[in-house]
């Protein structure tokens, strides 16, 4: 493609790099924010700018938010001791979206897997297990997705945490959740069923 001006090709080169982008689509874009008002372009670059340098992890689950701790793990009317275990934050507002979850969150930042070069070490693991050595967690509910991955890194948390020995029920969504689906897909009324009619870990292991 040739362009007659460098910033325009710059523009289509960076919109390009994100996700499900090609070139013609980011030029769409690019032609689209030419026509727009100043401000709403500013407002947009203002925007990018603040979520990149103002969005944080919460310190406790690994959510995102604006603060140190997540507004889901300060708010006080929910079960501490019921934590679920989730692949990355589009899987929390999934599960928040159902409104069937009262208990509170654990995001790995991902799943083992060694074809990706993805282990134990580069997800949130130890911070969980930690949680539950204090004594204060009565449930972990293992919610990935259903694929090897998935499996994988359910069985290896399982046997983390019964190295505590620490008496824990663990349980796993019900399989309403067709196997090798992620959960940001599921719709919520059978997401919400998932939730609520969770089995215990060990029989997913009998499977």
């Amino acid at each position: 493609m040739e362009f007659s001006s460098k910033y325009l090709e710059k523009a289509i080169e960076e919109i390009s790099l994100l996700p499900g982008i090609g070139k013609r689509t980011a030029l769409r874009l690019a032609l689209h924010l030419l026509k727009q008002p100043q401000a709403q372009t500013t407002d947009l670059a203002t925007a990018l700018v603040d979520l990149k340098t103002k969005v944080k992890q919460c310190k406790s689950c690994h959510n995102i938010s604006d603060q140190d701790i997540c507004g889901i793990c300060k708010d006080q009317s929910r079960d501490q001791s019921i934590i679920c275990v989730v692949e990355d934050i589009r899987d929390v507002m999934a599960i928040e979206n159902t409104e069937q979850y009262k208990g509170i969150y654990h995001v790995l930042g991902g799943k083992i897997s060694p074809m990706d070069g993805v282990g134990p070490n580069q997800l949130n693991i130890e911070t969980l297990v930690n949680k539950v050595k204090t004594g204060k967690v009565k449930e972990i509910i293992f919610a990935l997705s259903s694929t090897m991955e998935g499996d994988t890194t359910n069985f290896y948390i399982y046997k983390q945490i019964q190295s505590s020995k620490l008496e824990l029920k663990t349980s796993t969504i019900a399989r309403g959740i067709s196997i090798g689906d992620e959960l940001e897909y599921a719709d919520e009324i059978t997401l919400g069923r998932s939730i609520l009619q969770r089995v215990p870990f060990e029989n997913s292991l009998k499977n």
